[in-house]
């Protein structure tokens, strides 16, 4: 990639840097030839089966090194980020262009990355250290385990515990909503080193081997199908130098995760709902009723005008956040407003997008069937929008100043 930024463009859907719409136009061909070879072996085809399809694809391409900083083996970004860590921009570029596509290559790119970044974050060991470059090599395939029965948003609610026996830690817990189930080669788990569920203090991360003697995994089925499930802990031992940053500061290490690849979730919404408003733009420009073509209906173009401006906005409050996120500043209220307002406009431009088709709209099957489905899980995940409406009003009562003495209301 070239050191400098080539001045920026309209590429269609965002003004973006040249170099990330390169990357973007990288990631769209993957997602391509990944939805191309998906919709050529189903049905039938499984959801590992399909995970594989995507990772084995985004390993072709490179693009798996964008997700892993350029210190520990992943790609250089140039003026992106800090080799160090890894660019929000690059990744939210890439993610808006895979989940165009189809959501398991968008899927299959931002786990690779949200799985093993604690690693990056938490560790010098040699060993864990060559394990990340495996991951930025497509060889590994990592987890992140977090979520409990009775910790979510909350993660302070953590019961699994790690208990110190020499040289070793043992952790006996369960975690739940565990994306990568079934093709994790490692996991990255928050586990409670002292204090009691509710206590923020107290907890430490670990890296978990698949392997490992009293690990177990169980899959379920959620409405849009990718990997995801149950990890068990059953004693299961962990090397003192599995620790991943300071013991008793998991909590921290958990959210500066998140936060980095948080608003990149953002960025997904975008590129299921453009792909949405582009299935409604084809199906209603050949679609005719009462002899004249959808699209001449005022109603529906009422419809497409909307869709097309709170996408646009949603895009412009994406990139406002990467750009923010990668310029080290504090952006926690950018980023809660890009995820809130996304993830939110995704479901419903969507959702108009299947009105739109009709019938041929609620067929298993159909592209904006598909995308209705993948949208809802955007809206739970890495802090529902209930939790970014939390973020905000606290950000918006502390800095929004007082009207003018005497103003008029």
């Amino acid at each position: 990639m070239s050191e400098h930024l080539p001045t920026s463009r309209e590429d269609g859907d965002a003004t973006v840097p040249g170099e990330l719409g390169a990357l973007r136009a990288r990631a769209d061909e993957v997602g391509r030839a990944v939805e191309a070879e998906l919709a050529a072996a189903s049905p039938g085809l499984g959801e590992i089966e399909a995970y594989r399809v995507g990772h084995r694809r985004l390993q072709a391409a490179g693009l798996l090194r964008l997700v892993v900083p350029a210190s520990a083996g992943g790609a250089a970004v140039g003026e992106l980020a800090p080799a160090a860590t890894v660019s929000v921009r690059a990744m939210a570029a890439c993610r808006q262009a895979l989940a165009y596509r189809h959501a398991m290559a968008d899927l299959a790119f931002v786990e690779q990355g949200l799985g093993s970044f604690p690693i990056a974050l938490g560790s010098t060991d040699a060993g864990l250290l060559e394990r990340l470059a495996g991951v930025a090599r497509g060889e590994e395939i990592p987890a992140l385990a977090l979520t409990e029965t009775g910790a979510g948003s909350d993660l302070s609610g953590v019961a699994t515990r790690a208990e110190r026996d020499g040289d070793d830690f043992v952790l006996t817990g369960a975690k739940t909503y565990i994306t990568n189930i079934g093709v994790a080669d490692f996991y990255t788990v928050l586990a409670r080193t002292s204090g009691e569920p509710g206590e923020r203090d107290g907890l430490t991360m670990f890296f978990v081997e698949h392997g490992a003697e009293g690990l177990g995994t169980r899959g379920f089925e959620v409405m849009a199908p990718h990997p995801i499930g149950e990890l068990f802990l059953d004693g299961v031992r962990v090397p003192a130098a599995h620790v991943l940053g300071e013991i008793g500061a998991g909590m921290d290490l958990a959210l500066a995760n998140l936060a980095r690849f948080r608003i990149t979730v953002a960025a997904a919404a975008n590129g299921f709902a453009r792909r949405a408003l582009a299935e409604s733009v084809a199906h209603l420009s050949r679609r005719e009723q009462f002899g004249r073509p959808l699209s001449s209906f005022q109603g529906l173009r009422f419809d497409l005008a909307e869709m097309d401006t709170r996408l646009r906005a949603a895009e412009l409050l994406t990139a406002e956040a990467a750009a923010a996120v990668d310029a080290g500043q504090d952006a926690t209220a950018q980023v809660a407003r890009a995820k809130l307002f996304s993830t939110e406009n995704a479901s419903w431009v969507c959702d108009r997008a299947v009105q739109h088709h009709g019938g041929a709209g609620v067929r298993v099957g159909s592209v904006v069937e598909r995308l209705f489905r993948d949208t809802r899980a955007l809206r739970i995940y890495e802090g529902t929008s209930e939790v970014q409406k939390l973020v905000l009003a606290k950000h918006v009562l502390k800095h929004t100043p007082a009207p003018d003495a005497g103003a008029s209301d």
